[in-house]
């Protein structure tokens, strides 16, 4: 297996698919990167670097430079996916789906189920999300969870680059709209990624490492804080079991259980506020349907309800870290103890 970036396996998953199926085309700002400068189309390769090479091999036909509207860039999305197109749109920041919102949840969440099943809409919109990188409130939001909360949609949160290979072959692939989120602090992440055919369907979560006495779940970059925050749990004699979601819709609430069952203690690691977030929905999942295997209740590690600060110091205590997560792992153990 090589290794490479989650830049490179979204890169080359792009060219492994648009090779492979003509009806895909990529759109968005900047997609062609650089197009109107002096360095000319591929100057830059895509203000995130995902892009690059896609107009040189497929032209200006499948890889399209669109104005800053993110309602047009999804609007044309759903309209090409109708008419048999396979488009992925990109979102530079997720911050900014709001204003697709009715191109979303209106119109794409519910064209099969509206048109009594006969037709489809395989459309990926790409969003950017996340804190950390010091981007302040406008542009390091994790939305995935007000997404997630959308009948209709699928979504997708890569935390390797084989799961960003495999989620987004799986996504490229279907007929339904899928939001495929990939968090700004991740691009530069290592890791093997297998070779030629490889698909990661959603709703089966990944064991990450079993433990036995708590449960941890977390997706996208928390999944690597939680990582480092079992690792220094280990040092103690605490084992954890970490589940890494990949998608949240649809989740794998079997396993999410099962663990639950086993070790009868849960944290949920979620980089969106607290109020109506993923882990305020798993922390009720698991209460309602493994009450009687809960040994504590369960401890939630967000990020705070406040827009995110721009402060570098801020923005670090505003996030979820892993001496947070240890310190919830040891909070569950310690109850009635």
């Amino acid at each position: 297996m090589a290794v490479m970036t989650i830049r490179d396996a979204i890169n080359a998953t792009l060219h492994q698919e648009m090779e492979r199926d003509d009806s895909i085309i990529v759109l968005g700002e900047d997609v062609v990167g650089g197009m109107g400068t002096a360095g000319g189309p591929e100057a830059i390769g895509g203000i995130w670097g995902a892009t690059g090479g896609l107009y040189a091999k497929f032209g200006a036909d499948r890889v399209i430079d669109t104005p800053i509207s993110e309602s047009a860039i999804v609007g044309a999305a759903a309209g090409a996916a109708l008419a048999g197109k396979r488009p992925v749109a990109e979102l530079m920041f997720a911050d900014f789906v709001g204003v697709s919102l009715d191109q979303l949840w209106n119109q794409m969440a519910k064209f099969r189920y509206m048109f009594g099943g006969k037709t489809r809409c395989p459309a990926v919109i790409r969003l950017i999300y996340g804190a950390g990188m010091n981007t302040a409130a406008q542009h390091s939001q994790s939305v995935y969870a007000m997404m997630t909360s959308i009948p209709g949609l699928k979504i997708a949160l890569p935390a390797t680059p084989a799961d960003a290979k495999g989620l987004l072959t799986e996504a490229l692939r279907g007929d339904d709209p899928v939001l495929f989120f990939e968090h700004k602090a991740l691009f530069g992440a290592k890791g093997e990624v297998p070779d030629g055919e490889y698909r990661v369907p959603f709703g089966h979560a990944r064991m990450v490492r079993e433990g036995g006495d708590v449960t941890i779940v977390a997706c996208g970059r928390m999944v690597n804080f939680a990582q480092k925050a079992a690792d220094k749990l280990a040092e103690d004699g605490i084992g954890c079991d970490l589940i890494d979601l990949r998608s949240t819709s649809p989740m794998d609430e079997e396993a999410i259980l099962d663990s639950v069952e086993e070790t009868g203690r849960l944290v949920v690691v979620d980089e969106s506020p607290p109020r109506c977030s993923l882990a305020a929905d798993i922390a009720a999942l698991a209460s309602l349907k493994a009450f009687t295997a809960l040994k504590a209740p369960p401890q939630m590690v967000t990020g705070l309800h406040t827009p995110i600060p721009f402060a570098r110091e801020l923005e670090r205590a505003w996030l979820p870290s892993p001496a947070k997560i240890e310190e919830a792992v040891r909070t569950t153990l310690a109850f009635r103890s």
